[in-house]
């Protein structure tokens, strides 16, 4: 089993939200990745999804945009920052295709890989961070310390562990963080996050006390996956 790894797909199946105002890069990037997907990933493989998959604003239009990542291989999804049809775990699970498992403070067990995520969000140290940042960065610490709780419970001997995140878990400078904190203290092997777009520079790979972190923004990867197991 290979485990792969990509984020930001920004999906518009059923939005009007043509990701080439962005840039050229962009025209045609569902087939990029698409073509891409087919030559690497088989059935027992495993992809995760960081976050930011579909422009949809209700949860038929995220489901299309889900549903048309009927693709090889077993699918695991974050929430993103735009992903405002994601509203109550349980409808979204009641609706996941096949093969497809939605992660929110918790995890889950794929052959000898658990994988737990949450979205995350940014960091003490980013540009313009304010004190409602602050509520929401701790907020979403305790959620991945709710997730690591539940990763006691499946994860046996040899497992590797994968934490999923949509935000940066630290800056370009890479300080110490709750998350990063978090990641260390629960035996984090790997972390895979997105979010970042555009020119500016941030490592597509570093590692930091032992954790190999990935970054998986699509347009960062050349709308490649990522190989990280």
């Amino acid at each position: 089993m290979k485990i792969f790894a990509i984020s930001d797909l920004h999906l518009s199946g059923r939005s009007d939200k043509p990701m080439d105002v962005f840039g050229a890069e962009w025209e045609g990037h569902f087939e990029k990745i698409k073509r891409d997907w087919l030559e690497k990933v088989e059935k027992e493989d495993v992809v995760l999804i960081g976050g930011d998959t579909s422009w949809g604003m209700k949860l038929d239009d995220g489901m299309y945009d889900v549903e048309s990542l009927s693709l090889p291989g077993k699918k695991v999804f974050i929430r993103g920052n735009h992903d405002y049809w994601w509203n109550g775990i349980s409808r979204i699970r009641a609706r996941a295709p096949e093969g497809c498992y939605f992660l929110q403070n918790d995890c889950i067990r794929l052959g000898n890989a658990v994988i737990a995520g949450s979205r995350g969000w940014t960091c003490p140290g980013s540009a313009d961070f304010t004190e409602h940042d602050m509520a929401l960065y701790k907020r979403e610490a305790e959620r991945f310390r709710l997730a690591f709780s539940e990763v006691k419970k499946v994860r046996a001997a040899g497992d590797r562990l994968i934490a999923l995140i949509h935000f940066p878990p630290f800056s370009l400078k890479k300080e110490d963080t709750l998350f990063t904190g978090l990641f260390e203290e629960n035996g984090v092997d790997t972390v895979v996050f997105g979010h970042l777009h555009g020119a500016g520079y941030f490592p597509l790979k570093c590692e930091k006390n032992g954790i190999e972190y990935y970054l998986t923004s699509c347009d960062k990867t050349k709308f490649s996956l990522v190989e990280i197991v």
